[in-house]
């Protein structure tokens, strides 16, 4: 049984990393998978990343238009949110650096 999987997430649209036994105890058979597969799906974080600065740019447009107090709070409050995921999504795509220093030791 496999002790790691890869499972998606939909506030960052893609799929994680689920380790369930620290690094030094997967084969390194397991290790080059995890690596490799990881490497595919990091690959498109720069896409997500660029979909949600398209998506606050849009908001923030609407923004700038916005005379409603209520209205421009919740679109504060989304673009916060997608600031939050690109946030998480840099934190993800610097993940590969970690798991490549673990690889070559």
């Amino acid at each position: 049984m496999l002790m790691y999987r890869f499972e998606w997430n939909e506030r960052l649209l893609i799929a994680l990393p689920v380790l369930e036994a620290d690094w030094e105890q997967y084969s390194s058979v397991e290790q080059l998978d995890i690596v490799e597969r990881w490497e595919l799906i990091r690959g498109t974080i720069p896409d997500r990343v660029m979909e949600f600065e398209r998506v606050i740019n849009r908001m923030q447009n609407q923004l700038y238009e916005e005379e409603n107090f209520e209205e421009s709070c919740r679109l504060n409050a989304e673009i916060a949110e997608y600031a939050s995921r690109i946030n998480d999504l840099h934190i993800w795509y610097r993940t590969n650096q970690e798991l490549d220093s673990r690889w070559h030791t």
